[in-house]
């Protein structure tokens, strides 16, 4: 069984079991998360159910493994002839859940 979720304006497809990065979340290491924003739920052999846009009463379940930030991206801005170079760089912060549950509505 797999959903597809929405969270941090991102969509995410998972399955139980699954470990997955997304946005920061305000919460700790060990404690348990619950996502209300399912969009699909669907299992391989039979055909999925949709939400308009969010399926009532779905709801995906995870504990929270850790806190981290990705690796650094460059961004880098010129405008040739005209003297002007700026660099900067960034890390996104993001949690990572592990999904223990998925409840159709």
């Amino acid at each position: 069984m797999y959903a597809v979720i929405e969270t941090g304006g991102k969509q995410y497809r998972v399955s139980e079991g699954d470990v997955v990065r997304i946005e920061k979340l305000d919460a700790e290491t060990g404690a348990a998360v619950e996502f209300d924003r399912v969009l699909m739920v669907g299992k391989d052999d039979a055909a999925p159910v949709l939400g308009a846009p969010f399926l009532k009463g779905g709801k995906v379940t995870g504990t929270v493994k850790g806190l981290g930030r990705h690796d650094r991206i460059f961004v880098f801005k010129l405008r040739r002839r005209k003297n002007y170079r700026r660099r900067a760089g960034h890390r996104q912060n993001y949690t990572e859940v592990q999904i223990t549950g998925i409840q159709a509505g």
